[in-house]
């Protein structure tokens, strides 16, 4: 256990910790495999009610969709495919460059801020609500799928059923939110006794089961991690009641950053031993947020927080997204197009038709 002046660092050696918490909460068998996307395509009528539902909300573009029916997440935690990871040739680890915060909002809400950096392709806010799962929000980028922008042919529109595996970030309806930011490296784990997973299926993870941030600490520390189809990442959580915890894999071992005060911000270094009393750090993102949110005292609008989202962002910038809880909903602009953002609740994906 290293302590630094704000957060407590905890350790999970990922090759010792028993599976038994998540075969409890997922009621499944947890068997030895690779990482990918195992999804299954749902009945011929929850297929049309989802691609129904398929909205473009501005010209970046950004759409907006409802998933329908069971997206058999539960068939793919026993038995990934290796391939599900985000991968180009052409596009190297350096381009990811996110920010990633947790604040408390005037209403005494906790609310995660996220600017997801990469190249300029395409975004959409998906709703999911699966039947063994929690209702949720996440982000995705829809090129990955081949999904082709102004093509509305079924058959363009059917990638899109994959979308679920795809989560960049998200947030779901007990207020369980999760960004992801590329590090140098990470060690996910090869306990040949636990699934191996994907990074995004890591986030799917926690937004279909975890309602807090316990949950998700627990849940992750039954799987290994692959990370080999992109970049090594670790993950920032927070949940409702004011928590927030920075999740990385350090040498096959997970390590949890909990954070004293009331804000915590991430971006693209490994903050295991990181000295907080000797910042600023060489990031200048991580610097503009964590200054702006210690000057007061971790308290942000959702707008302000879009604010910050902006004054970090760069020319890479896809989304910079605010989920701000049930009562303030979810804020996204698209392609740091900050004088055009677009606010969701819950309720209204849910209600896509």
């Amino acid at each position: 256990m290293i302590r630094s002046r704000r957060c407590t660092v905890v350790l999970f050696d990922i090759a010792r910790t028993s599976v038994l918490s998540v075969i409890l909460l997922l009621g499944l068998a947890v068997l030895p495999a690779s990482c990918g996307d195992n999804s299954e395509s749902p009945p011929a009528d929850d297929t049309t009610k989802t691609l129904s539902t398929v909205k473009k909300v501005d010209d970046y573009p950004l759409y907006v969709m409802r998933y329908y029916g069971d997206y058999g997440f539960d068939t793919y935690l026993r038995a990934p495919d290796r391939g599900a990871a985000p991968s180009k040739a052409d596009e190297t680890i350096g381009a990811w460059g996110c920010t990633t915060f947790a604040a408390l909002n005037a209403g005494g809400e906790y609310l995660l801020g996220r600017n997801f950096d990469w190249y300029n392709h395409m975004a959409l806010l998906l709703y999911t609500d699966p039947p063994d799962g929690w209702a949720s929000v996440s982000m995705v980028d829809p090129s990955y799928l081949g999904f082709i922008p102004d093509d509305t042919s079924d058959a363009n529109l059917k990638r899109l059923l994959r979308a679920p595996y795809w989560p960049f970030d998200g947030m779901n309806e007990h207020e369980l939110s999760v960004g992801m930011m590329a590090v140098p490296h990470a060690e996910g784990g090869d306990d040949d006794s636990k699934t191996t997973i994907g990074s995004l299926a890591a986030i799917r993870l926690m937004l279909d089961y975890a309602k807090n941030v316990d949950d998700a600490i627990s849940l992750l520390s039954g799987y290994n991690i692959d990370f080999s189809g992109g970049p090594p990442v670790h993950y920032l959580v927070s949940d409702a009641n004011r928590r927030s915890v920075v999740i990385e894999f350090i040498d096959n071992e997970m390590v949890a950053i909990p954070c004293d005060s009331l804000w915590q911000v991430s971006t693209n270094f490994i903050i295991t031993g990181y000295p907080f009393d000797d910042s600023p750090s060489d990031c200048w993102r991580y610097n503009t947020a964590f200054n702006a949110l210690e000057e007061n005292n971790g308290i942000i609008t959702s707008d302000g927080a879009m604010v910050l989202l902006k004054d970090c962002s760069q020319p890479i910038t896809m989304w910079s997204v605010v989920y701000a809880g049930r009562s303030a909903g979810i804020s996204v602009a698209a392609g740091r197009q900050y004088s055009n953002v677009h606010r969701f609740s819950m309720e209204e994906l849910k209600s896509l038709r």
